[in-house]
């Protein structure tokens, strides 16, 4: 088993910036791949951005190239999403996942990124 929590949400003018935090713990040694997704009112969950166990390749959602940012720390089993000029589209409730070299995706409860002015 593997628990995640996520920490960094907040409320952000357009144009702002957040950095979400993701913090692994329990089975850390079966973790692979880690991601961020996210989920909106209304609509479904998405994919934002994931990152192999190594760090070395990265896919973003369209939506997000160019303002994203993600990247990890396998020394802290931490994972983060620096997020830039944001937009009132982005706000969503945000999704740490990892999947483990079984195959197994877990999630985090989220955390909530409302940009508004």
């Amino acid at each position: 088993q593997v628990q995640l929590v996520e920490s960094g949400g907040g409320l952000v003018q357009p144009g702002g910036s957040l950095r979400l935090s993701c913090a692994a713990s329990g089975s850390i040694f079966s973790i692979d791949a880690m991601g961020w997704y996210r989920q909106a009112p209304g609509k479904e969950r998405e994919l934002v951005a994931t990152i192999t166990r190594g760090g070395g390749i990265t896919n973003y959602a369209d939506s997000v190239k160019g303002r994203f940012t993600i990247s990890r720390d396998n020394t802290k089993n931490t994972v983060h999403l620096q997020m830039s000029s944001l937009k009132p589209e982005d706000t969503a409730i945000y999704y740490c996942n990892v999947r483990t070299i079984y195959g197994i995706n877990y999630w985090g409860k989220g955390t909530l990124v409302t940009v508004s002015s």
